[in-house]
């Protein structure tokens, strides 16, 4: 008689594993979590999980990135960078548009925001040139842009990234200041409350001279 242990998929087969596999693959979902979910939505009205189709095939239809920025918009341009409220001589440079949100959420910051789209992650294969860097270049050649504060995350890669910009914008006459108190090394900035995120906004520092 087989001692095998009865694993998940030796349980669920067909469209329930399917479902369960699918949302195992989303990040930060592990597979408990994904059956979780998974069973979560087989109990559910069928009403609320068409919302939910419908809403994940919009959102890809129609969601797009911003032509000047890389953030997510509907239209060519994002509402940040549309705003004539928000500064134009400050660009604030993070990895994903996810960190663009966290820093809405201090309410303090006025400026824009250039997303590069990941960091420079050698084991990935992710260099430089797989990242919005030649675009950031590019915004500031017309000299409007006075200071670019660098938000990357304050882990190895982010901090590989901010080194990396830091050494192409020495050539600009541009002030370069990177996030400091109270950001954790080795933390996101997706997972950091506004106080501490507020908090190093205004004890950013300078870079170079």
């Amino acid at each position: 008689m087989s001692t095998k242990p009865t694993t998940i998929k030796d349980v669920y087969e067909g469209a329930v594993q399917d479902l369960i596999d699918e949302l195992g693959r989303l990040p930060g979902v592990g597979p408990k979590s994904a059956q979780r979910i998974a069973f979560h939505i087989l109990d559910a009205d069928p009403a609320d999980v068409q919302r939910l189709a419908t809403a994940l095939v919009e959102a890809k239809a129609r969601v797009r990135f911003c032509d000047v920025c890389g953030n997510v918009a509907q239209a060519e341009t994002c509402q940040i960078c549309a705003d004539p409220r928000r500064i134009d001589t400050v660009i604030c440079v993070v990895e994903e548009s996810k960190d663009v949100v966290a820093i809405e959420r201090t309410r303090e910051f006025r400026g824009k925001y250039h997303v590069l789209g990941g960091a420079i992650n050698p084991i990935d294969g992710i260099g430089p040139s797989d990242l919005r860097i030649r675009e950031l270049m590019a915004r500031l050649q017309d000299g409007v842009v006075q200071e670019v504060i660098l938000a990357t995350d304050p882990n190895v890669e982010g901090e590989a990234t901010a080194a990396y910009l830091a050494r192409m914008l020495t050539a600009i006459e541009v002030k370069i200041t990177r996030l400091a108190s109270g950001l954790p090394v080795g933390g996101d900035l997706e997972f950091a409350d506004e106080v501490t995120l507020g908090r190093a906004f205004e004890g950013r520092t300078l870079i170079g001279s």
